[in-house]
């Protein structure tokens, strides 16, 4: 398995090089955001590391480039940015996984090895459901050809929702793949953004299956 770290902290991204080639990966490094958007784009590797903060430009840029350019390479973004906006942020742009610094080296490797085992499938370019658009590239929303301003939290729960769609997806399912799992959220936050939503988007959209969660309906 081949892996590249773009990280421009030289003690980690040397600690993480030594760690992994020790577990046995193929392991390259890149220290800024132009270099590693290039060696992602044609290094064939089988999954990225990923830093937020990087000289040139941003680890959110680099991924958001390669989603737009049809690049599923699996991505693990790392960041001191502990927000759970900034790693809605990031997950939002087009990252697979997010952890904040400072980080178990045991739990970023179970991470990684989830990565990989998902393997990079394609992903459609722009998400349908209906009158109903979504385009992760350009993280645009239309509903019948007219665009709709969404927050990033209502933006992430709309397309897992889509990725879903005429399937029920429980509460429990959204609070685990939308929100951070390691930051404790009430479970009527999912309630709060799933009117949100039915505001902007018109309530017969989504429909509430009583009992078991809800489904995105054409």
């Amino acid at each position: 398995m081949r892996l590249l770290v773009v990280e421009d902290e030289a003690r980690l991204a040397t600690a993480l090089q030594r760690g992994l080639q020790g577990e046995g990966f193929a392991v390259d490094v890149a220290a800024d955001g132009p270099t590693g958007l290039e060696m992602a784009r044609h290094g064939g590797y089988d999954a990225m590391i990923l830093d937020v903060m990087l000289p040139g430009l941003s680890g959110y840029r680099v991924v958001r480039q390669l989603r737009a350019e049809e690049h599923w390479l699996p991505v693990l973004m790392l960041s001191a940015k502990d927000g759970e906006y900034d790693q809605a942020d990031g997950l939002d742009c087009g990252a697979d996984d997010y952890l904040t610094k400072p980080f178990s080296y045991v739990v970023l490797l179970a991470r990684l090895r989830a990565l990989l085992r998902r393997g990079a499938p394609q992903r459609p370019t722009v998400l349908t459901v209906g009158a109903l658009r979504l385009d992760p590239a350009e993280r645009r929303v239309t509903l019948d050809g007219a665009e709709i301003a969404l927050t990033a939290r209502e933006y992430a729960l709309l397309e897992y929702l889509m990725r879903r769609a005429g399937e029920v997806v429980s509460k429990t399912e959204l609070l685990d793949h939308v929100w951070d799992a390691s930051i404790e959220t009430a479970p009527n936050a999912v309630e709060v953004y799933v009117g949100y939503l039915r505001r902007k988007l018109g309530r017969d959209v989504l429909e509430t299956v009583r009992g078991a969660g809800y489904r995105l309906s054409p």
